[in-house]
């Protein structure tokens, strides 16, 4: 089952205080980025943020999971409602996490 795009929209509109915030569609399902950095994945309308051990404290007890089938396991966030609380989390999840590598082109041999 794919996200909805309101279900996607909403996520965003929550984070929103975190930065820049901005979602793009990936194999069917959403990749959610802070900043230009990728910080989680939108699956099955679920909201799937990458470890980190700063969220790991402010989650208290984090409830992992594999956003799909053959994924690592990232903290499934259940609660959406509070805002103030998801600003703070991505805020400290997006300082631990590395930005993503700029891939070089192959030369092509002729």
């Amino acid at each position: 089952m794919a996200s909805s795009q309101e279900f996607v929209d909403y996520v965003c509109e929550q984070i929103s205080g975190a930065g820049e915030i901005s979602s793009r569609k990936m194999f069917g399902e959403y990749g959610v980025y802070c900043n230009g950095k990728i910080i989680g994945l939108i699956c099955d309308n679920h909201f799937f943020v990458k470890k980190t051990a700063g969220g790991a404290v402010l989650l208290v007890e984090p409830e992992e999971a594999p956003p799909y089938n053959g994924a690592k396991a990232m903290f499934l966030i259940s609660d959406l409602d509070d805002r103030d609380f998801l600003t703070t989390f991505i805020a400290k999840s997006y300082q631990e996490l590395p930005m993503q590598k700029s891939r070089k082109k192959k030369a092509r041999s002729r």
